[in-house]
């Protein structure tokens, strides 16, 4: 029987993770599948393990690396802290499913921004407070950086709304984060509402959607000077952090 492995999220169109892995398994000739598992709820997961044998691996986006911790039998120590899960390896004991959490964005973010930014430090701005906002936020804090989230919904001390981002908080900031889906493929029209013409040359936009390639976030940035850069390098990363975790 070949392995399996899988997305879960919802709704699911162009998977990264799909293409990264078929291609994987073609090109070193690995007897596997990648399936995209689109559910409208987090708790439909038990249905798909059960009708899914094989299933060895399952990588988790929008909206479940929250939501499925829950569920899980074991969680890593980072991923606890910071409360998101993107990698999940099953374990089949008869007929019980054993559930073990990984968070592969973390890492992933962190070599991406060294290579991005270097070993500088300052004031960052994360746009959003989804799961890939707790992965993101773990590091900068680990490396040093000062933090202020922009949210809708603004929950926490450190956290704003949109509408309170102006011209002071744009130039005390060094890095701005984009970690929601805003601008990702096929609503390529959208971007995070912050006030880009305070952004200057002394700025540095990272946004985790690659898919364009230049969001209009950071298409406004660059306009303005500033350096720039995607989510495809983080994703090839932690890509292949998944695949060592499922191989242990």
């Amino acid at each position: 029987m070949k392995s399996r492995y899988g997305l879960i999220g919802y709704p699911l169109g162009h998977s990264f993770s799909k293409n990264y892995f078929s291609r994987k398994f073609s090109d070193s000739s690995i007897e596997a599948t990648y399936d995209l598992f689109p559910i409208s709820d987090i708790n439909l997961l038990g249905d798909i393990l059960k009708t899914n044998d094989g299933l060895i691996g399952l990588n988790v986006t929008i909206p479940y690396k929250k939501l499925i911790i829950p569920l899980l039998d074991t969680i890593s120590d980072e991923a606890a802290a910071m409360n998101s899960v993107n990698v999940v390896k099953i374990r089949k004991d008869d007929d019980h499913y054993f559930l073990d959490g990984y968070n592969t964005d973390a890492p992933a973010f962190e070599s991406e921004l060294l290579d991005f930014i270097g070993n500088q430090t300052g004031n960052a701005l994360i746009l959003g407070t989804g799961g890939a906002s707790s992965s993101v936020a773990y590091i900068l804090k680990k490396l040093g950086w000062e933090i202020l989230f922009a949210s809708r919904h603004p929950v926490s001390a450190n956290a704003v709304n949109y509408e309170e981002i102006g011209r002071s908080v744009i130039l005390q900031t060094q890095l701005i984060v984009n970690t929601t889906p805003l601008g990702m493929y096929p609503e390529i029209d959208k971007f995070p509402p912050i006030p880009y013409q305070y952004i200057t040359s002394e700025h540095y936009l990272f946004d985790l959607v690659y898919n364009p390639q230049k969001t209009l976030f950071l298409l406004k940035g660059e306009e303005s000077g500033a350096y720039i850069k995607n989510g495809l390098g983080m994703l090839y990363k932690q890509a292949e952090l998944a695949w060592e975790i499922w191989q242990r």
